[in-house]
């Protein structure tokens, strides 16, 4: 189902990626009370979850986006709209994520819905009785996949924002040069984040290869890839991207990509696919960069607005 959008951006920041850097850099999100709690995965490695409660039994789970954790402002913001619902929030870091790094050779990747689902069991366990599920871009992908995997649980609903459905087509392999100074900040991130596993890689990748890649597909190609057991950067994107997996969701969902979105290809706005679809409700709002949606007259940003409305 397509839906009609109300954001409107506020008028300072006046282009896509002004309405992407500014609340990256500048927003501050103060007085959430969180406690972490770590536990084991079945392969030796560990997750981090920060658990925000309001003294429900009803949880929202909060995936980020890539390079991002529990701590980023637009997860933060995200944490106080789902107490303000009265509803508790789990926010959890993806491995490599939590400010240490993980145990194993393994990394965390667009598709790793195992980790996901290891998240939403753990909470099923403490008695939870209904779950809802928000995701953020890379988080948004990972959200949509897995609920068109079919996992059978108490999953009621999920809205996702900024997602690259097509992971192929909006790589940043195939972005356009506005785009270098995001792609940069990403590579460099991963980059260095990497080189604390290289002891645990089961075949040796040098620090000179990794100094040498010029692109967050060139990192999918030379590392994400054959590490979680994919040919290459384009199977590793074909495998993994949502958009394959739309057509099987069949939880109340809401995804919504602003049409200025800087790291979206056309592809990442499947209005035919979407247009009858029973369960998937797409907005496309005019403005709103990636993972932005200021909203300066209201407490929550417009996208924590939009996600009491929907879950409500």
């Amino acid at each position: 189902m397509l839906l009609a959008s109300t954001y409107s951006n506020p008028k300072i920041l006046f282009n896509n990626h002004i309405e992407t850097i500014y609340p990256a850099l500048f927003r501050v999100v103060n007085n959430v009370n969180s406690n972490r709690e770590r536990i084991n995965t079945n392969d030796g490695d560990f997750l981090d979850l920060d658990w925000s409660l309001a003294g429900s039994k009803k949880l929202i789970i909060i995936s980020h986006g890539l390079e991002g954790n529990s701590q980023k402002a637009y997860i933060l913001g995200m944490i106080k709209a789902v107490n303000h619902l009265g509803k508790d929030a789990l926010a959890w870091n993806y491995r490599g994520c939590s400010g240490e790094m993980n145990l194993t050779d393994r990394f965390y990747h667009s598709g790793a819905t195992d980790d996901l689902d290891l998240v939403i069991n753990h909470a099923l366990n403490k008695g939870y009785e209904q779950i809802q599920l928000i995701g953020f871009s890379l988080g948004g992908n990972l959200t949509l996949k897995y609920l068109g995997e079919g996992h059978k649980n108490k999953i009621e609903s999920a809205v996702v924002f900024s997602v690259p459905m097509d992971l192929e087509k909006s790589s940043f392999k195939l972005m356009k040069w506005f785009n270098y100074l995001y792609s940069r900040r990403f590579l460099e991130s991963l980059k260095k984040k990497f080189k604390q596993k290289m002891p645990l890689l089961p075949s040796p990748i040098t620090h000179n290869e990794i100094d040498r890649l010029k692109s967050v597909f060139q990192f999918d190609e030379l590392i994400t890839a054959p590490l979680h057991g994919f040919k290459n950067a384009q199977h590793y994107y074909k495998e993994c991207s949502s958009l394959f997996f739309l057509p099987e969701i069949s939880t109340p969902t809401l995804i919504v990509n602003a049409r200025n979105d800087p790291f979206l290809s056309e592809s990442c706005f499947p209005y035919n696919m979407l247009k009858n679809h029973n369960f998937v409700h797409f907005e496309t709002p005019l403005k709103g960069g990636h993972v932005g949606f200021t909203d300066f007259t209201n407490p929550f940003y417009w996208s924590e607005q939009r996600v009491i409305e929907f879950l409500q």
